[in-house]
């Protein structure tokens, strides 16, 4: 028997069933969550049944978390922060900038407190090339404005900001106006879609150590301890800790921020990648023996 000479009952029944089994997906994704965390639940569902990418629920969460969290919670701390002096003349704060590679760096007046303006290190070429030099008669010529924060702004206004001024760093001041760190758009587009790249990652997948000469080396937080010991020929072990960022951590009571340091024994380990949860990226720095403080 055809479908169609089916009894009516029977094509009903199968309507039925089949309107009740969409009904039932309907509820389980369209469903309207009551709070953020049956929301996140409902999304999390989605990507089990594959109507959702991994890559695009993190960026989703990203946002959600965004929205929650406030600048000091991913800005880089004052003592953290690499600046230039106005005071000094490029030749003498030159060294600093190529070495740390940043795009922009604050200018301050002597202190920290004292910001002046933001220098991007593209600017220098124009103030170190022949036929430009003429035309900069002081540094001030070539500054950006800075633009000053409060530690408790939201991520999402912020970014917002970042978007309509064309801003890429601000300074982050504290209730009584003092700098208390700065903050990046890469900082804030990092809690969204997750690490950027940049010119310090290890590009091989199975790549967990790079060096750099001078005896310094990027070292993925990932690295299992066992692997950094028979690398660096040292003998680190904690209970309940297998990766080299778990060792940081461990050792600093905290989940550090970028540009903090660690010491240990003649290694100066510096965070280059962290955001709120774990560090990402390391630089190892080993001192040689004409470098060790003499007893």
């Amino acid at each position: 028997m055809s479908k169609i000479d089916e009894p009516p009952s029977s094509r009903d029944d199968a309507d039925a069933s089949s309107t009740s089994l969409l009904d039932r997906l309907s509820q389980a994704l369209l469903r309207e969550p009551t709070s953020r965390g049956e929301l996140i639940a409902v999304l999390r569902d989605a990507q089990k049944r594959e109507l959702l990418d991994r890559d695009s629920l993190d960026m989703i969460e990203g946002v959600l978390q965004v929205s929650e969290m406030q600048v000091r919670d991913i800005m880089i701390p004052r003592g953290q922060m690499h600046v230039v002096d106005k005071n000094q003349s490029p030749e003498e704060f030159l060294p600093l900038v190529i070495s740390e590679a940043h795009s922009r760096y604050p200018m301050v007046d002597g202190d920290k407190d004292k910001v002046v303006g933001i220098l991007l290190a593209k600017d220098l070429l124009r103030y170190f090339d022949a036929e430009s030099k003429d035309s900069i008669e002081d540094l001030d010529d070539i500054l950006r404005p800075a633009v000053f924060v409060p530690e408790s702004k939201r991520l999402d206004v912020l970014l917002r900001d970042f978007r309509s001024n064309r801003n890429h760093m601000a300074i982050v001041v504290d209730e009584y106006g003092g700098v208390s760190g700065l903050v990046t758009i890469e900082d804030v587009l990092e809690q969204i879609v997750g690490e950027i790249e940049d010119e310090h990652d290890i590009e091989a997948e199975d790549a967990m150590i790079l060096p750099r000469g001078d005896g310094r080396y990027v070292v993925k937080a990932l690295l299992e301890l066992d692997e950094f010991n028979d690398y660096f020929h040292t003998d680190y072990a904690l209970d309940d800790v297998d990766t080299v960022g778990g060792l940081v951590m461990t050792a600093l009571e905290h989940v550090p921020a970028r540009g903090e340091t660690l010491q240990l024994d003649d290694m100066q380990i510096t965070v280059l990648r962290a955001d709120s949860r774990r560090v990402h990226l390391l630089e190892v720095h080993r001192r040689q023996p004409s470098e060790a403080t003499p007893d």
